[in-house]
């Protein structure tokens, strides 16, 4: 970690602040009304509680810079601790705990690969990827005479995710589903 001033925290840094939390910079905001000292807003997100806070501090005043890094892992398998990840370039396992995981796990299967961000070697979070492969298990029989125009029906995917799909996706059909909206994007060709 790095001593830097509070002056040059921009977006997108973590920093570690005298709590002994590490905070993401979502914003910051300089002011320097005319002849007075400048006051420097920084708006920041817990990582590990997720709320946000604005922190007027001086910007000459000293904050330490956390390097974070990220790792790409695939899922391995369940077990009564968690969920267990191996690095694929190490091949070292580590496994995550469920609360960090959460719903995330949804749009897993094994050997699906996602990023995880470590910090001292300790794991902050998941990334999943923009999309995942999913096989469809549950859903209703097509409607037959209703229109394509926004017909969409409750569909259960492999993993246990309930989502909408167009009434022409069956049972068995793999689909393509959008990890940041839970969304239908399309069937795998």
């Amino acid at each position: 970690m790095a001593s830097i001033l509070n002056s040059e925290v921009r977006k997108g840094m973590v920093v570690k602040r005298e709590d002994g939390q590490l905070y993401y910079c979502i914003d910051r905001e300089l002011r320097t009304p005319g002849n007075l000292p400048s006051k420097l807003t920084l708006k920041l997100k817990n990582m590990k509680t997720g709320f946000v806070n604005d922190f007027r501090v001086h910007p000459d005043d000293k904050i330490e810079q956390a390097y974070l890094e990220k790792r790409e892992m695939q899922y391995l398998y369940k077990d009564s601790d968690g969920y267990v990840f191996m690095d694929t370039e190490t091949f070292d396992q580590v496994t995550l705990a469920k609360e960090m995981v959460g719903d995330e796990m949804l749009y897993l299967k094994e050997e699906n690969k996602l990023v995880v961000t470590f910090y001292l070697d300790n794991p902050l979070s998941v990334e999943l990827p923009a999309s995942v492969e999913l096989t469809v298990v549950e859903t209703e029989p097509a409607l037959k005479g209703a229109t394509a125009a926004a017909q969409y029906k409750p569909a259960t995917l492999d993993t246990g995710l309930k989502i909408q799909v167009p009434p022409f996706i069956g049972i068995g059909e793999r689909i393509i589903v959008d990890t940041r909206e839970g969304k239908y994007l399309s069937r795998v060709k």
